[in-house]
């Protein structure tokens, strides 16, 4: 699946105020990326909330005009365009209705920087696959035992030798193995499930 249509079922079914499967889905995924690229460009905690509920609520507005083109861009590339714009508005508005935070330099920044180019999509794509994979090894991790569970984190997260996980987790060298290829099998699944859903 390209990254084009990724999401573009999962925005179909937000499209229905009453799906909190899906909205949950969407604030899971997307709103920890939304907030840190608002923190990124320097808006506070507060503010950076407050962006996420207002990328929220006008991609509630959007959802249904949202169409999939490649020569526009992916979902994402169209969700952080959303946030920008919100970012550039909440911007000017605290600069019409001072609140003496001193951050006058962040408008000026993020005027002078384009939409989203080469390396800053970069950047939200390598924090969406993070947080995609996040999302799929929560939603996985009690299909299995513990000890499996901890052999494969150790040694395909952590980075740890076979050997070393299998002494911390009390499980022989090829039980780790094992482990690791059977975790990593059910989380390409899931993640392929996720984006097909999309």
């Amino acid at each position: 699946m390209s990254a084009a249509s990724t999401r573009y079922s999962l925005l179909l079914r937000i499209q229905d105020p009453h799906n909190e499967r899906a909205w949950g889905e969407f604030v899971s995924l997307y709103e920890p990326l939304v907030y840190g690229l608002a923190r990124r460009q320097g808006l506070q905690d507060a503010d950076a909330r407050d962006l996420c509920q207002d990328v929220f609520r006008a991609v509630a507005k959007a959802a249904g005009r949202f169409q999939p083109n490649p020569a526009q861009g992916s979902f994402r590339t169209w969700l952080f365009r959303i946030a920008r714009n919100l970012m550039l508005n909440l911007l000017r508005r605290d600069r019409r209705h001072v609140r003496g935070t001193g951050d006058s330099d962040i408008q000026r920044m993020l005027e002078s920087r384009p939409a989203p180019a080469d390396e800053q999509s970069q950047m939200l794509e390598r924090d969406y696959r993070r947080r995609l994979f996040r999302f799929a090894a929560e939603s996985i991790r009690d299909q299995f035992a513990p000890a499996t569970w901890d052999a494969f984190w150790l040694t395909a997260v952590e980075n740890r030798a076979a050997s070393d996980a299998a002494a911390q987790v009390g499980i022989s060298v090829g039980a780790v193995y094992i482990a690791k290829s059977r975790v990593l099998a059910r989380l390409r699944e899931r993640v392929t499930e996720i984006e097909g859903e999309q």
